[in-house]
């Protein structure tokens, strides 16, 4: 077999290359590179060419100058769990649209899972899926395979042959894979092929057909309840498999403090198992079902404050290791019907920093530095570098300010869908530019641009 593609496809900074570009006088705050200060930063050819003391940077000649005063540079982030929709369903999404609203939220790359129409898991599906990104996606893409043929959860995948193809890795992500045989059976295969397997862990048998979190608010409601335990049960049966197989696999949305739980203790007795959180399960809980909105019907679902605590001082502790949105379209009227009959997901790439910012940060819940480093690990589950602000390294740079404040989803969407959970809700930072490559691949307003 011959080498796994392992990089990212997009349509790049067109025929012309990466520009050149001066970013002038913006607070630079990188965690890894320990840089945190304003200053200029110089980007020839696609790549940081100098850190310079602010209004000192060299002006490359033809370069654009962006007035960044005021403003913080942070690596871009990357998102290990987004869903494109394409093929089959493109009226929620598609590649195009997907990426401008992952460029919108500061992302450098993120990743499509394979839970599409048809699914995802045959070779020259995943070649046909990289084409269109090297023609439609505005960030660096990448596809995975999914782990079991149709995800009926039965019979594995041909996985070299879909690495081969390009596959970043494999997910029956929206199902879980029901057999501890056929997991470890995925895992023994890993060895062979590489490729993180990312898991949506649930026990069907166990959630059966809960539409919320199982508690006080959905006895309250009168409506069925998912259990905690039909998340951390199956996440404690895959950490042992990992062990035993010493294989990697990481765990997708944790939402609950038993699955914390899991998680530390299989890591605990050198299980190489990672884990996600998303900044809903971080910033809301069931309370929020009561108003019977389906844009709080996620799977998994929220759940209860203790859960959420739970959650952050998890982000806090290391037992996580990054941050994912699970962003998943869905149209209008598959939403706006009853709860119930509701499909499950929210969209994410468009709030994901701000509202971490807003209702993490802002209060002294978290560091900012924890936040924007959670927010760029996801690149590690593919063997991918993450961004950071140094000299020689590729630009890939969120340009954020802190002190705006707008409301989200008033301004429409640069995703297809809608259905954010954070509709209406006041928010505090806003990014404003996203360079990747040292190319402009979102800019929310006009800056001061001049030509050196």
């Amino acid at each position: 077999m011959s080498e796994p593609v392992t990089s990212l496809d997009w349509r790049g900074a067109g025929d012309g290359g990466p520009g050149d570009l001066v970013v002038r006088g913006a607070v630079a705050l990188d965690p890894r590179a320990g840089l945190e200060r304003e200053c200029d930063i110089v980007i020839r050819d696609g790549r940081i060419a100098a850190i310079a003391e602010a209004g000192a940077g060299e002006e490359p000649e033809g370069a654009e100058v962006i007035d960044a005063a005021g403003m913080h540079a942070l690596p871009a982030f990357f998102d290990p769990h987004v869903h494109l929709r394409t093929p089959g369903q493109e009226y929620k999404e598609d590649i195009e649209t997907g990426t401008r609203s992952a460029a919108a939220g500061g992302y450098c790359g993120i990743v499509a899972m394979a839970n599409t129409d048809p699914v995802v898991d045959e070779p020259e599906t995943v070649r046909a899926l990289r084409e269109r990104a090297q023609t439609e996606a505005v960030v660096p893409t990448g596809f995975v395979g999914t782990v079991t043929k149709g995800m009926r959860g039965e019979e594995l995948t041909e996985m070299a042959e879909l690495r081969e193809a390009g596959a970043v890795g494999f997910s029956d992500d929206g199902l879980p894979i029901r057999s501890a045989g056929v997991m470890q059976r995925a895992l023994q295969y890993q060895h062979l092929v590489g490729g993180t397997i990312l898991l949506h862990e649930e026990d069907p048998e166990l959630t059966r057909d809960g539409v919320m979190g199982e508690g006080a608010v959905s006895a309250a409601l009168g409506l069925a309840g998912v259990p905690s335990i039909s998340e951390s049960t199956m996440i404690a049966r895959d950490g042992l498999l990992c062990l035993y197989e010493d294989a990697t696999a990481h765990v997708q949305h944790l939402s609950a403090r038993e699955s914390v739980d899991a998680v530390a203790a299989a890591k605990a007795v050198g299980a190489r198992l990672t884990a996600e959180l998303t900044p809903h399960h971080l910033t809301l809980t069931d309370e929020a079902v009561r108003s019977l909105d389906a844009n709080f019907k996620m799977n998994p679902p929220l759940r209860t404050e203790a859960d959420r605590l739970a959650l952050i001082e998890a982000l806090r502790s290391g037992v996580v290791d990054c941050i994912g949105t699970d962003h998943a379209p869905h149209a209008i009227n598959e939403k706006n019907v009853p709860f119930e009959e509701a499909n499950m997901g929210v969209i994410g790439l468009e709030t994901a920093f701000p509202v971490l910012y807003t209702e993490l940060v802002e209060p002294g819940v978290i560091d900012l530095g924890l936040l924007v480093e959670r927010m760029g690990a996801g690149a590690e589950l593919f063997d991918l570098d993450p961004s950071t602000i140094a000299v020689d390294a590729e630009a890939n740079i969120a340009l954020v300010d802190l002190d705006a404040e707008w409301e989200a989803g008033a301004d429409g969407w640069e995703s297809r869908s809608s259905n954010s959970c954070f509709n209406g809700r006041a928010m505090r930072s806003r990014i404003l530019m996203t360079i990747i490559g040292g190319a402009v691949a979102f800019r929310r307003r006009r800056f001061a641009v001049r030509a050196a």
